[in-house]
């Protein structure tokens, strides 16, 4: 089974290459990333200028461009046998409203667009915390063995994101919830004419039993998304 890799923070990123070394255990990857850190674009796709992709090593791409232009090159020119696309490890949360503004996210739903199954995998960050990538790889690759066995219909896909701290010895445990529609807690500061986004991840509203309040409970929240 053949199964392509990106993310929105690099074909180098640390997350990238945890990833890689889950999947391997189940499939053979393709990885077709950005060249550069894409955080935060969304949706964004390139329609009116080229896109440059460069082959960096065998199964292994970097691309000029977003997420979703990365998926669209994997699955209409690199790799179209492809069945899977998974987006991630991303250093953060992608849960409740973040969804619309992840790169990772959207990199999951553009695959789910073009019909093929997909999930984003995302890792929570406790304050004053810092991620080990290798408990992190281990526990998203239990997370990847469950859901690639799944049913998921088609226009869906999975939002996963893995809490913090992760504990090594602990079986990790995950929920199936629905995404939080509460809007994050900011301000702006303002100097002039100079607007600056203040607010902080970790207090967010949530309600429970969804993805924000099982995520921060310290268990594996999984959301089916659909288009």
């Amino acid at each position: 089974m053949k199964i392509v890799l990106t993310n929105d923070d690099g074909f180098d990123a640390p997350g990238l290459k945890a990833l890689l070394a889950a999947v391997q255990t189940y499939a053979d990857p393709v990885i077709v990333a950005p060249e550069t850190a894409q955080s935060g674009v969304g949706h964004q796709v390139t329609t009116h200028a080229p896109i440059t992709v460069k082959r960096r090593a065998e199964n292994l791409y970097s691309v000029g461009g977003t997420p979703a232009d990365c998926v669209r090159l994997a699955l209409k020119m690199i790799a179209s046998d492809a069945v899977w696309v998974i987006a991630g490890i991303n250093p953060g949360a992608n849960l409740g409203s973040d969804i619309y503004q992840s790169g990772t996210v959207a990199a999951a739903r553009e695959a789910a667009i073009l019909g093929y199954r997909a999930m984003a995998v995302s890792q929570y960050i406790a304050r004053d915390c810092q991620i080990d990538w290798e408990i992190t790889g281990c526990c998203a690759g239990e997370i990847l063995g469950m859901l690639l066995d799944r049913n998921l219909s088609a226009g869906c896909y999975w939002n996963v994101n893995l809490p913090h701290p992760l504990d090594r010895q602990s079986r990790i445990r995950h929920r199936f919830c629905p995404p939080d529609t509460n809007p994050h807690r900011y301000t702006y500061n303002r100097d002039n004419d100079i607007f600056t986004y203040t607010g902080t991840i970790h207090e967010r509203p949530r309600d429970p039993g969804r993805d924000v309040a099982v995520c921060f409970g310290g268990e594996v929240s999984i959301s089916r998304l659909a288009l």
